[in-house]
């Protein structure tokens, strides 16, 4: 019997069942658009899109850590790692890559090799100011966070505003302690 630990992301991709994924594009643009036609303000717009997100992640990272096998990260750069290489596998089929850290191990960038958020899209120039998949920043910072990890994640270069990637910086503020709810004694 072969031993058991982490999954690749390839391995987990496959064997997870998925909707169509240019159902899942459209649905999404449908969902940007409508936040776009209601709220009438782009700053707000990157707000909800974060905030669904976080809301995302905080669940998302419950089926991760259950079908990918991955135990404890040893710290930061290993978790950074980890959300490219099978996260973002596993989850959207798409390859990251994690660069330009910092001297402390505390920041990096995740650079996507490929974005399936933004088949069909084309922002108008009154849109320049969104952040089409601000998303996944949120989901990445509330996954962080069920981890004991206070992040920050924030959008360096995105294709749809002329750059020549989609990077998210990842920065860690706050290790958080782990807390329990009883006592061992108890």
């Amino acid at each position: 019997m072969a031993p058991v630990g982490p999954r690749s992301g390839d391995a987990i991709f496959s064997s997870i069942d998925r909707v169509n994924a240019e159902l899942f594009t459209l649905t999404y643009g449908a969902i940007v658009r409508q936040l776009l036609t209601d709220l009438e303000d782009v700053d707000e717009v990157n707000k909800q899109l974060d905030q669904m997100g976080y809301n995302i992640g905080i669940r998302l990272i419950d089926e991760f850590l259950a079908k990918s096998g991955v135990s404890r990260c040893v710290d930061f750069k290993e978790t950074a790692e980890m959300i490219a290489k099978v996260g973002f596998k596993m989850f959207l089929g798409v390859t990251a890559s994690v660069s330009s850290w910092d001297a402390d191990g505390t920041c990096c960038s995740i650079i996507l090799e490929d974005n399936p958020l933004v088949d069909f899209v084309e922002l108008p120039d009154t849109c320049q100011g969104l952040y089409y998949c601000n998303v996944l920043s949120g989901v990445i910072r509330g996954a962080l966070e069920m981890v004991s990890m206070k992040t920050e994640v924030t959008w360096t270069r995105d294709a749809l505003r002329g750059d020549d990637a989609y990077e998210l910086q990842v920065k860690l503020l706050k290790q958080v302690a782990e807390e329990y709810p009883y006592k061992d004694d108890e």
